[in-house]
């Protein structure tokens, strides 16, 4: 009779911020697991450049190419006319191939469910 002992090792991952396209260039090449970001509109990242469409287009590629993830930020508590506009975000982020979401809202959790089958969801520090 034969037993396994075998234990499943977890290893850290390493997530940095990407603020822009040269941060995340160099996030990737200086060895990162994963980067996260904010898109133009529904991420708490205001003192960053943040991505317009072709940017994350251009990063979510460069960082796919190189085995890294690329996580969204989507954590801000958005308004009723914002909340028209995060299923089409939402589409567009799943459809480019985004890893992961980081929410920190519950109406914008559900759309991503929705939206985004997809791409994880990862609860944001934002979260009460």
């Amino acid at each position: 009779m034969s037993i396994s002992t075998s234990k499943k090792i977890i290893l850290p991952e390493l997530l940095c911020p990407a603020g822009d396209l040269t941060r995340l260039y160099a996030a990737v090449d200086f060895g990162a697991d994963a980067v996260y970001l904010a898109g133009e509109e529904f991420g708490m990242r205001t003192a960053a450049t943040n991505f317009g469409e072709e940017d994350l287009k251009s990063g979510i590629e460069y960082a796919h190419s190189h085995g890294v993830k690329v996580h969204v930020t989507c954590n801000t508590l958005p308004h009723n006319k914002e909340m028209e506009r995060m299923p089409s975000y939402l589409e567009f982020l799943n459809d480019i191939g985004v890893d992961a979401l980081i929410i920190s809202d519950l109406g914008t959790l559900t759309l991503a469910k929705k939206y985004a089958p997809n791409t994880e969801i990862h609860v944001s520090v934002q979260s009460g």
